[in-house]
């Protein structure tokens, strides 16, 4: 009979009508019948597999409104599934699949019920013999003592689910056993109602309600579209491998599968059968959803790659941060503006104060300075684009977090942990509405896979060295975090979509070292991932947005390496670091976050390296009080606050960081004694006593977990003693040479709505070959500095309002710096100090203005003014101006080279070089800044050597500068003091 004699659609509808045994031989007539046959696979197939008895639908539990790939193969793989409980039998292990249960002659069906052979449980397992069948008919059979099952048997249930209700406590002492269909409920005398210590137990599609299951190794188990509900749970002894597939777990009093203790060494006949039902698990029924794009500005891409490049313009970027995305002259101190305006300053502006207007006055003797030790950081590069440092526009590229086949093909031991069977397997489960969802303790191992996780006390806990498999998981609504990990656990846990959380997403403490790649960790009600107590792990490229508070959160000696993760729109901090909290965090993108990109505060003490801190709502890095740390070659910029914000008592390294576009200053230091609010900032933490004000309206850029240091220490009887786990600070830093400064080095101050370096201290400060340039305010403002600060061979240009201020009483001293065509006064002096060896070459206003009551020593400056005086002495001044070299800037400027105001007798003038055009009017032309060039030098001046200033990592640059603020700091970050 041919197919084309009749129409597709009429063949569809006679062979609709075939049972499963005729669909397959029909299928083997020709390629023409079984590409017909496989055709049905919405109607026929679909039908066949809703309508077996012993299994349901392929999704259930978790997404059964979704239609499988194809019913045809998932009925299949019911076929194979429900027969590995006979294949411990000789002569089937080489029979083809489909003829496992050819009847033989030894194999009887055994019927249980009223009117047949026997009416109870126990009279028929008394007869039956190896792989007979036990056909229980409708009702509820009880047994008062124990049963045990000392043959191979096979207990069906006839009839729909629930109809067959046993309770019994069953014990297994055979090879093998099976249980399809029925309802178990536990008797008077246990709440066990099955146990194995040494066999292989399959069951499918069962109910277990209030009752317990105990399987112990080498005994496995392998559970299919059964429902474990009204506190039922499933215990795991010393388990080297079993399976639950397609299940759900609800309302447990306890945790609802719980693996305690290593695989034991025996094997059962089961366990390579279950390793191939494991390796061919079809992976993707679960699809997370799409994390939302982190802004439309550099932001993170879900959808994978390396790199993004999206052109950003300073009008987006205005736009994106609500308003005028810079400062001009913001006042953050009483009776202190970010800059005075020189006599240049009167350029013209439009309507949102962008300046339209080019430079008003140029050197028509001009000496050059391009060649000076910091010009490469501004020149174009080989292909004509502009290095950051000189850049009009913020960076339009950010790094993309790498997919997890990338993570894998970079991390062996990740690799074989994704590769590993052992312990338990839940794959495609549902664990829901009870306290606990799976429990690994004492070396046990388990592997989850695609399970959902909703409304639990907690999804996952895993103690003791337990070894944990995450992939491709839900977690959410757990009131509670919902992954713990302590006490030295281990595992993978990658493309998980973990959310909607009371507290942290994953909780990793007293030693545990997991491995953590490629998840969603997303709108939680704390911190996304918290690491405290020692606690450790590897967090790579993960997706972690849209939490309450820290995104990471690390304390209490915690230290994880975070790298390559996109931390992004959160509510509090991107990372926070606080309570002696260490870690390495490199390559992340931290961005639109509400509060400070990263805050270290209280002992925290990372390794910040070639992270992108950008677009936060705050401060882009915050130091709080006794914060240290290696901050080193981050991209800062665009934050609505400060660039880096340092405060009181810390003791941070800041080394070649690029930090630019920032609305407020790039990096500020401040220290201000305020007795009203140490209460505040030493008790009343945000997050202790609830998240908000503290103190005089302060708003901190960190949040402290308070309720979850208090309460989940002590979770279920664990009673953490922080006192003796932890290591002393003196302790944790002896393996590194001692610093008593912050390193302020190498680093690019560039295009920031205000100062570029704003320092407010009562301690000596270095500053060491950072080039500042193009911010809206004087470049360097120093308003508080009781004991010296110095300025060493730093490239000062092109600023607004000025190179250097220097405030009354602030003891500075400024060395072997470049301070160029800055747009206000080269050098505004009313401090204590000296100003020495310095190139102050095109600033619009004086080159260098001393003022008021100074105490100061002006030696060996090169300096050539556009329009105002080189040297203005004005006022009191006390000090000693000798060896100076000053060129004519413009002819049509007639002020003097040198001046200083009538009746000042405390300042000496001596052996000053004055170079105008009238004595040689060929001069300018050969005016050149030689011996040495163009400073500042490329490499350290004299008098300072490395050894004064020691690092953590043994850095290679000839010179160290440092800062330090002590106690009593400025209240607030930045940006919150302004509202």
């Amino acid at each position: 009979m041919e197919v084309g004699s009749l129409p597709v659609e009429l063949w569809r509808v006679i062979l609709a009508y075939l049972p499963l045994p005729d669909l397959g031989r029909c299928c083997q007539v020709c390629r023409a019948w079984r590409e017909l046959i496989l055709s049905l696979d919405s109607t026929r197939w679909r039908q066949l597999c809703l309508g077996c008895s012993e299994c349901r639908h392929p999704n259930w539990p978790s997404q059964p409104h979704l239609e499988p790939a194809s019913w045809r193969e998932a009925l299949k793989q019911h076929a194979l599934a429900s027969r590995t409980w006979t294949r411990n039998v000789p002569e089937l292990q080489s029979s083809a699949c489909l003829h496992f249960f050819r009847r033989r002659k030894d194999r009887k069906v055994w019927h249980v019920g009223p009117g047949c052979e026997f009416e109870t449980l126990r009279g028929a397992l008394g007869v039956t013999g190896p792989y007979d069948r036990v056909v229980l008919h409708p009702g509820v059979y009880e047994e008062q003592a124990e049963v045990a099952l000392k043959v191979p048997v096979e207990l069906v249930g006839l009839g729909r689910l629930g109809e067959v209700a046993l309770l019994v406590c069953i014990e297994q002492q055979c090879p093998t056993a099976r249980l399809c269909n029925l309802v178990f409920m536990p008797p008077w005398f246990s709440t066990v109602v099955y146990k194995t210590s040494w066999g292989h137990v399959q069951m499918d599609n069962c109910n277990f309600e209030g009752a317990q299951l105990q399987i112990r190794g080498p005994g496995t188990c392998q559970a299919r579209f059964c429902s474990f509900s009204q506190g039922s749970s499933l215990h795991l002894f010393g388990v080297f491998l079993s399976l639950l597939d397609s299940c759900d777990f609800s309302g447990s009093d306890t945790a609802s599968v719980t693996v305690e203790g290593p695989p034991v060494s025996e094997r059962n006949w089961a366990c390579k059968h279950l390793a191939a039902l494991a390796r061919t698990f079809p992976s993707g029924f679960i699809s997370a959803p799409k994390a939302p794009r982190a802004g439309s500005t550099g932001g993170p891409n879900p959808a994978g790659g390396n790199a993004k490049k999206e052109p950003v313009g300073t009008e987006e970027w205005k736009t994106r941060m609500g308003g005028d995305a810079v400062c001009h002259g913001t006042v953050i101190e009483d009776g202190w503006s970010d800059g005075d305006c020189s006599e240049g300053d009167d350029e013209k502006k439009d309507a949102k104060g962008i300046n339209t207007a080019k430079k008003m006055f140029t050197l028509d003797y001009k000496i050059p300075y391009d060649h000076h030790g910091l010009a490469h950081l501004l020149k174009p590069r080989e292909d004509g684009t502009l290095p950051v440092a000189s850049s009009p526009a913020p960076p339009p590229v950010t790094p993309e977090p790498l997919t997890l086949q990338e993570e894998l093909e970079r991390d062996p031991e990740a690799q074989m942990m994704a590769a590993s069977t052992l312990g338990c397997i839940v794959r495609r489960c549902l664990f829901r509405d009870g306290k606990g969802g799976v429990h690994l303790s004492n070396y046990g191992q388990g592997r989850l896979e695609e399970n959902v996780f909703r409304g639990l006390n907690y999804a996952v806990r895993c103690i003791q060295n337990a070894t944990i498999v995450m992939l491709r998981n839900e977690v959410c609504e757990c009131c509670a975090s919902g992954v713990f990990l302590r006490l030295s656990a281990q595992g993978l846990i990658a493309e998980n979509n973990i959310h909607s959380n009371g507290e942290a997403g994953l909780d990793i403490r007293k030693g545990a070292n997991p491995i953590i790649l490629c998840n969603k960790i997303h709108s939680g009600l704390r911190s996304g991932i918290v690491v405290l107590g020692n606690g450790r792990g590897s967090i790579r490229s993960n997706l972690i947005y849209n939490n309450k508070e820290a995104g990471v959160y690390i304390l209490f000696s915690g230290n994880p390496v975070v790298s390559g993760n996109h931390i992004f729109q959160g509510q509090a901090a991107g990372i926070a670091i606080n309570e002696n909290g260490r870690g390495m965090i490199t390559e992340n993108v931290i961005k639109e976050n509400q509060w400070g990109g990263v805050d270290i505060r209280r002992g925290g003490d990372p390794i910040l390296r070639n992270n992108y801190i950008c677009y936060g709502f705050s401060d882009g890095v915050v130091v709080g009080e006794r914060g240290r740390g290696l901050i080193e070659g981050n991209h800062v910029y665009c934050n609505k606050g400060c660039g880096v914000w340092v405060m009181s008592s810390s003791l941070p390294q800041l080394l070649g960081n690029y930090i630019i576009h920032n609305c407020m200053y790039g990096l500020a230091v401040f220290c201000r004694k305020d007795s009203e609010n140490m209460e505040s900032r030493e008790g009343n933490w945000p997050g202790r006593e609830g998240i908000g004000e503290a103190g005089n309206g302060e708003r901190r850029g960190v949040e402290v977990e308070g309720r979850e240091a208090h309460e989940n220490f002590n979770e279920e009887g664990e009673l953490f003693a922080w006192e003796s786990d932890l290591d002393s600070e003196d302790g944790r830093h002896s393996a590194r040479r001692s610093i008593s400064v912050a390193l302020v080095e190498s680093n690019c101050l560039s295009y920031n709505g205000a100062v570029g370096l704003y320092v407010k201290s009562s301690e000596a400060m270095n500053v060491f070959a950072n080039l500042v340039n193009s911010n809206r305010g004087p470049g360097i403002a120093v308003l508080q500095s009781s004991q010296l600060t110095r300025l060493v061979t730093n490239c000062i240009l092109e600023n607004d309002r000025g190179g250097v201020t220097v405030e009354k009483d602030c003891r500075v001293e400024l060395r072997g710096n470049g301070i160029y065509e800055n747009r206000g006064h080269g050098v505004r002096f009313s401090g204590i100090g000296q100003i020495v060896e310095n190139d102050v070459v095109g600033n619009y206003g004086n080159g260098i203005q001393v003022s008021s009551s100074a105490d100061i020593k002006v030696v060996r400056n090169r300096v050539q003014p556009a329009q105002g005086c080189g040297i203005a002495l004005l006022g009191a001044v006390k000090g000693l101006i000798h060896d100076n070299i000053l060129f004519e800037g413009h002819p049509d400027y007639k002020k003097k080279l040198i001046h200083m105001d009538s009746g000042n007798e405390s300042c000496v003038l001596q052996n000053n070089i004055l170079r105008h055009n009238d004595s040689c009017p060929s001069a300018p032309s050969s005016w050149v800044l030689e011996n040495p060039p163009p400073r500042p030098a490329a490499s350290s001046p004299s008098g300072i050597s490395s050894s004064q200033f020691p690092s953590r990592l043994g850095l290679s640059m000839t010179t160290r500068v440092g800062a330090t603020v002590e106690s009593g700091c400025h209240s607030g970050s930045m940006f919150c003091s302004i509202l």
